[in-house]
């Protein structure tokens, strides 16, 4: 099982973010600059800005932090790959400024900051499915530990947005354990919490007519998540996300087997944070690897334009060539022998990032959220609204099959570090390791 301790080395294979973790006070006054509230759970662990965003000379630039659960509380845990806006002005505050003509103000948790159902599903040219589709589909959303405000907090993220009610009693959202339990679960944490209202929100914004079942699992260890996966699948979920990982280890392909290995399911999973370099499970050949992008709009026919997202050489999306799982039979990039990640991407700069409501941890309120825990849900919806993958087939390999298409947008600019190989971390024309064939243009790409 692979280990996570501040102590481990900062290669581009280990979460690099452990060289940003700071002192609570630090975190404290980052967020109340912002006005985006403070922690109210003692427990709660401390949030650091990152060292990449701590040099903003004006209001206007965005700072940011990791969430708690991207420092894991205990060592053999794996982390979440969320991030948290704490100040300046987002992308979308600018866009709403200059619609209107107002002069932005610095956030505050009373309203909306990043990007919302409408904007993402603009951007990836989902509007007519998002509103037509998704009907009697299941997304599962697999995370550790317990949010206790979950249902909640996303009654007030789908009322906010004019999205159909989803709750317990009318069917549509279920939180169980990792062993099915809706009345037996995890303990709470703050710092979970918010990767949870992150990933039930950009599930609801990208398929809102899509059923939700939020898996808890008993700790952020493999085996704990991987049994949480498990039990996604056998309660008859079609599209599993997970916002999560770690460094790879001789372990990965026995993980592979015992959690991953499901045929007609759609796996979506976070490429990670911490900038060029592979990681796990991202790097399992069942599953959908899931890239990160900088989402802003533009005066192309699109209307929206996209680079690789990259703060710094240690944060950013991951991508890279796994050291221990075989290349899937649909991967034809010749310069990794084995799997290479990511397969597809979707927004998860901050700076250009997704509204998410959550009130546990935290003031209640709204917030903006980066990472590529925010792509993974946002790219399993797009397969939730293609419809139901074919009983034998590996969704995997769907993008592949719309390569070079215009069902997919290529993102052909920007990098997330430095390799020996270009394209293992750098944007081109065609596949490319950090936004993979690219963003979703429609649902085309995502069934066969």
């Amino acid at each position: 099982m692979r280990t996570r301790s501040p102590n481990t080395p900062n290669t581009p294979s280990t979460r690099a973010r452990w060289t940003r973790i700071g002192s609570a006070a630090a975190a404290t006054a980052a967020l109340v600059f912002a006005g985006l509230g403070t922690a109210v759970q003692a427990s709660a662990t401390p949030e650091v800005t990152t060292t990449a965003t701590t040099t903003a000379t004006t209001a206007s630039k965005v700072t940011w932090s990791a969430t708690p659960c991207a420092t894991p509380k205990k060592k053999g845990e794996l982390a979440c790959d969320s991030l948290r806006v704490t100040g300046g002005l987002t992308a979308f505050q600018k866009q709403e400024a200059k619609k209107d003509g107002v002069t932005p103000k610095a956030a505050d948790a009373a309203t909306p900051s990043g990007y919302g159902p409408s904007d993402l599903q603009s951007a990836y040219g989902l509007t007519s499915a998002a509103s037509s589709k998704g009907s009697g589909e299941t997304i599962a959303i697999v995370d550790a530990y317990d949010d206790p405000n979950a249902e909640a907090d996303l009654a007030k993220y789908r009322s906010y947005y004019g999205l159909s009610s989803c709750t317990t009693a009318n069917g549509c959202f279920k939180k169980v354990s990792q062993t099915g339990s809706t009345t037996s679960l995890p303990s709470a944490d703050s710092g979970w919490a918010e990767e949870i209202s992150l990933d039930l929100d950009m599930a609801s914004a990208t398929c809102p007519n899509c059923h939700i079942t939020l898996v808890e699992a008993t700790s952020a260890t493999m085996a704990n998540l991987g049994k949480a996966v498990n039990e996604a699948v056998s309660l008859g979920a079609k599209f599993v996300s997970n916002s999560y990982g770690g460094s790879e280890s001789s372990s990965d392909t026995s993980y592979d087997t015992s959690y991953f290995n499901h045929p007609g399911v759609a796996i979506t999973v976070s490429a990670g944070d911490s900038a060029y370099g592979a990681e796990y499970p991202a790097a399992s050949k069942y599953v959908t690897s899931v890239g990160g992008t900088k989402l802003a709009t533009s005066s192309t026919t699109r209307g929206w334009t996209e680079s690789v997202w990259k703060t710094s050489n240690t944060e950013g999306t991951g991508s890279g060539c796994s050291a221990y799982d075989a290349k899937p039979t649909w991967q034809t990039d010749t310069g990794c022998a084995k799997r290479m990640i990511a397969d597809v991407s979707a927004v998860a700069d901050p700076a250009t990032g997704v509204s998410v409501y959550d009130s546990y941890g935290v003031a209640a309120g709204w917030y903006t959220f980066g990472g590529t825990s925010a792509s993974s849900p946002i790219i399993a919806g797009v397969y939730a609204l293609a419809g139901t993958p074919s009983s034998s087939s590996y969704p995997a390999q769907f993008p592949y099959q719309a390569a070079g298409t215009s069902a997919l947008n290529d993102v052909t600019s920007g990098n997330n570090g430095t390799c020996s190989t270009s394209y293992f971390c750098t944007a081109t024309s065609g596949y490319d390791g950090p936004t993979g064939w690219g963003t979703p243009e429609g649902t085309a790409a995502f069934t066969g």
